[in-house]
């Protein structure tokens, strides 16, 4: 690929790639009469073998002599996670779900050759009972606005000319040729785009700040270090849109002086940080990262620094510390990171999520963003839709949307069928909502005042069968080994909330144990150095203050209503079902389970350690849990 050492050099290299890549709505596809057949390529697919998909479709298009006039695009992940692998056929917009390799040949025989969609793989509409062939139509989408994740599902993540095609870089060169860098920062400043990372601190702030602090060299660092349980926010923007990311940087870098960046990404994405390493070597290709970008005299450069998975360093001190080689811990502050950051130097950190915003801002406008969201919270936000709800998977809604939006429109309602519970909207960091929570408006002060917060975006769905002492202490567990260890608060104190969480789930707390949770719970969102442990007793307060019945009855009553706190349950053989087979007994791993062959028969309390093998083994619903 020759540098793009101008304007007009980008310029002609999108025009030459438009009429046969992709259109810059996103919508369709014209590909001077080529079909193109997109294949998810996110993490989720690619492990249910979207990559034999997309090689067998290749194999059926060579068998057929179609080369030339259909085409394979290995995309990045189109949200729709539940009913993976996805096929999508343009330009006629065909959405097939939970493709299989084998069902390529049928796919291009039937729908590219002979018109007629394959019916058995379209989307099946629960409610209407009938299939769904255009995802505009499906009610997964149909709220959905996506700005952070227009690309994703939409392009090749490994082909930047796909990118360009779609405006890519036009909104850095808009920068370097047409705005000063004070100007980029207002553009940001008056846009309201919010850290997506969690905290939500104004990105024009945050890059001002940098801007006018010294330094001999500055940096722009991007924080991928996703950590929270259940969350894929950020790793399917990097699998699916890499050059987002680094496009904002570069803006970033131009906004505040900076001419060196860094991506923090964890180890354990390797098809994110593969993806990367293509794009910036693409890039570097291109001219597009170095020296002289467009022939502006800016000079920028991308590096990725590995993390090892350490649930703290998503906080910004401890994430440059973890990068200068040093233990991930984090400081007080001031100084600030954007005062002194990286090997002492002024350095703004912002998340994935954030930095892929910042391009189509450029391109649009600040009122066009801010015209999108609430008064306080602008733009749209990504989750990640996981547990007991249908339609798991990724999506981006406007602020403002509410948490029933989302569940029961978007997400298709609770699974099986089954009745709505709690949702934990946060991660480890945040608390647990309840049904009367459902008609509130996503926006960071409307979550904050409920008892929960925004986080990075992950939204964990809960039916009757969870037991919200047993979350509490699932996050609590999670978040104990997290603790970098530098301050008592949260090292110590955690320790003796999971211990108190133990013993109460045992069955052996007191009503005092619940007077003690709650105040150690509040010392340490008071006196802890970070994030962290400021907020890792939200699970428990937003418990306590929600689901305060629930305790009791594990207290008091030594009861757990869902049946998950083993130690609390009871299984009991009813003798007048029971009719003496011995299955139960026989498949008991500890013996438990006493009686004659043709009579009733009893479990041995003490000895039966509740797993649960009897019951799958009788025959006859015999014995129950209590």
């Amino acid at each position: 690929m020759a540098k793009l050492k101008s304007l007009k050099d980008l310029e002609a290299l999108r025009d030459q790639m438009q009429p046969g890549m992709t259109d810059r709505s996103g919508e369709e596809r014209p590909l001077n009469g080529r079909a193109t057949i997109l294949v998810c390529g996110g993490t989720g697919c690619k492990s249910s073998n979207s990559a034999q998909i997309v090689e067998n479709f290749e194999k059926v298009i060579a068998e057929k002599g179609l080369q030339g006039k259909v085409q394979v695009v290995h995309t990045g992940c189109f949200g729709f996670c539940e009913k993976g692998p996805i096929v999508k056929v343009m330009p006629d917009s065909t959405f097939y779900t939970e493709v299989e390799p084998n069902d390529a040949e049928e796919i291009i025989v039937s729908h590219i050759m002979n018109g007629e969609k394959v019916q058995r793989l379209l989307y099946l509409d629960p409610e209407k009972d009938e299939h769904i062939d255009n995802s505009k139509d499906m009610n997964f989408y149909k709220k959905q606005l996506r700005i952070a994740l227009r690309n994703c599902g939409v392009i090749d993540p490994e082909k930047i000319e796909e990118y360009i095609a779609r405006d890519g870089y036009f909104a850095l060169a808009k920068c370097l040729l047409e705005y000063t860098p004070e100007q980029v920062v207002d553009v940001m400043t008056a846009s309201g785009l919010s850290g997506r990372g969690g905290a939500g601190f104004p990105t024009g702030k945050k890059w001002a700040s940098a801007a006018r602090a010294k330094g001999e060299q500055k940096y722009m660092v991007c924080n991928a270090d996703e950590g929270d349980p259940g969350a894929f926010m950020d790793r399917s923007i990097l699998e699916g849109d890499p050059n987002s990311v680094i496009e904002a940087m570069a803006i970033g870098g131009y906004a505040t002086g900076a001419t060196k960046g860094l991506i923090y990404i964890r180890a354990e994405y390797p098809l994110a940080i593969h993806r990367l390493q293509v794009a910036i070597g693409q890039c570097r290709e291109l001219g597009l990262l170095g020296e002289n970008i467009l022939g502006s005299g800016f000079d920028f450069d991308i590096e990725l620094r590995y993390g090892a998975g350490a649930f703290v360093c998503g906080e910004a001190t401890a994430l440059v510390h973890s990068m200068e080689g040093k233990r991930g811990e984090p400081t007080y502050k001031p100084p600030r990171t954007s005062e002194k950051g990286y090997l002492g130097m002024p350095t703004t950190v912002n998340n994935v999520e954030t930095y892929a915003n910042v391009p189509i801002i450029i391109l649009k406008g600040a009122d066009w963003y801010s015209s999108i969201g609430t008064a306080n919270s602008k733009g749209t936000k990504v989750f990640a839709l996981a547990g007991q709800i249908n339609n798991v998977g990724l999506i981006e809604v406007p602020m403002g949307t509410t948490l029933r939006e989302i569940i029961y429109e978007i997400g298709g309602g609770i699974k099986g069928g089954k009745k709505f519970k709690a949702v934990q909207t946060g991660g480890p960091s945040g608390g647990c909502l309840t049904e009367k929570h459902l008609d509130l408006p996503i926006d960071y002060k409307s979550l904050s005042a409920a008892g929960s917060m925004m986080g990075s975006g992950g939204m964990v769905i809960m039916d009757e069968t969870s037991c919200m002492v047993a979350i509490a202490k699932f996050y609590l567990d999670f978040t104990v080994p997290e603790s970098c260890g530098k301050c008592n608060p949260c090292r110590i104190g955690n320790k003796r909330l999971a211990e108190m969480l133990e013993k109460i789930t045992k069955g052996k707390g007191t009503m005092e144990d619940l007077e003690k949770l709650r105040n150690l719970s509040i010392n340490i969102k008071d006196t802890a150095l970070c994030g962290l442990g400021q907020s890792s007793p939200n699970p428990i307060l937003s418990t306590l203050d929600n689901f305060w019945d629930e305790y009791v009855e594990h207290v008091v009553d030594k009861k757990c209503r869902a049946g998950v706190c083993k130690d609390l349950m009871h299984y009991e053989i009813n003798k007048s079902v029971c009719v003496g087979c011995t299955a139960c007994a026989r498949n008991c791993p500890v013996e438990a389970i006493h009686g004659e062959r043709k009579s009733p028969h009893e479990i041995d309390q003490d000895a039966c350690i509740k797993c649960g093998t009897c019951i799958s083994k009788c025959k006859f619903n015999a014995i129950s849990v209590k």
